[in-house]
């Protein structure tokens, strides 16, 4: 069984967690033009079009990641502020400081997020 975070453990995710909330908005800002619409009035080759069409399709694809990601930091940042930050929303046991500290955001454990990814 794992044990509960430290208070030290604890300010360290939160640092954690605010540099990655930071780092997250700054590439969501730095995607939008290149989700921007590809226009037809744009004098380029019909290749070069649907190059740029799925070029655009890719950024949106991981522009949304990016946005899954955002809302995760955030509610990992709220559960903090409430206390209860570290416990697996599934199972309810801590997450390990590990596994948080590598990805600060993470709602499961490693066992329960397995088991939603196998579901998906």
């Amino acid at each position: 069984m794992l044990k509960s975070l430290t208070a030290e453990q604890l300010a360290q995710l939160n640092t954690d967690l605010e540099a990655l909330r930071l780092e997250v908005e700054r590439l969501l800002d730095q995607g939008r033009s290149e989700t921007a619409p590809v226009g037809l009035d744009r004098p380029i080759g019909r290749l070069s079009r649907m190059d740029a069409l799925q070029q655009q399709s890719m950024a949106r694809a991981g522009q949304a990641i990016l946005q899954k990601r955002s809302r995760q930091i955030t509610a990992a940042l709220v559960l903090m502020e409430d206390g209860e930050y570290g416990d697996c929303r599934h199972c309810e046991e801590p997450i390990g400081f590990e596994r948080l500290k590598a990805r600060p955001e993470s709602p499961y454990c490693f066992e329960c997020q397995s088991r939603v990814e196998k579901r998906a």
